[in-house]
């Protein structure tokens, strides 16, 4: 698949829709796009009144099917893709949830063991734990806080089977980011 720049909120959630034919990297058990789901419904659940954060979380890994092997570049690639439809918040969100990763497994001893297989090769391939002056710099972010938030969603939202809202719950979020943009 060829990386996009959506320019409609009917071409994100085309997209989002789309997602839904695709396994997970992380198990043939569910789609990227229960992934998302999973991830918005944890994040709206955890920041209620957040709804960029809830957005950013459902789109988070829109740009898997762009990247290879390793994932290195999704989370930007994603981030650029949603950038001027979702807002400067959102894309970030997207862009940090790589780096919230590398951050946690650098400043939270239990963390690392909380990954899954996928996420820990990735991991490797997405520069491994950050140093101290990559956390230094993490921690000066605007959002970095929200990051962490959605990364640790992110963690938590590869269940088989798990029973969260549809699409159709976010659709007029999305519509909504678009509109006050």
């Amino acid at each position: 698949m060829t990386p996009t720049v959506f320019a409609t909120a009917d071409e994100l959630i085309a997209h989002l829709r789309m997602l839904a034919t695709i396994p997970s990297a992380e198990s043939d058990e569910f789609t990227e796009l229960d992934h998302g789901l999973q991830t918005a419904a944890w994040c709206e659940r955890w920041a209620p009144g957040d709804v960029e954060l809830h957005v950013a979380a459902l789109v988070h890994d829109l740009a898997h099917p762009w990247d290879g092997p390793g994932q290195p570049r999704h989370a930007l690639m994603g981030a650029e893709a949603v950038r001027t439809l979702l807002g400067a918040r959102v894309a970030d969100l997207v862009a940090g949830h790589v780096p919230a990763k590398r951050y946690l497994v650098a400043t939270d001893p239990d963390y690392r063991s909380r990954l899954s297989p996928d996420s820990t090769y990735t991991l490797a391939e997405q520069g491994g734990d950050m140093g101290l002056d990559e956390i230094e710099w993490f921690e000066s972010l605007p959002h970095w806080q929200a990051m962490v938030t959605l990364r640790r969603a992110d963690d938590d939202a590869k269940v088989a089977g798990a029973v969260v809202p549809g699409l159709d719950h976010w659709t007029s979020a999305i519509r909504g980011l678009v509109a006050g943009g």
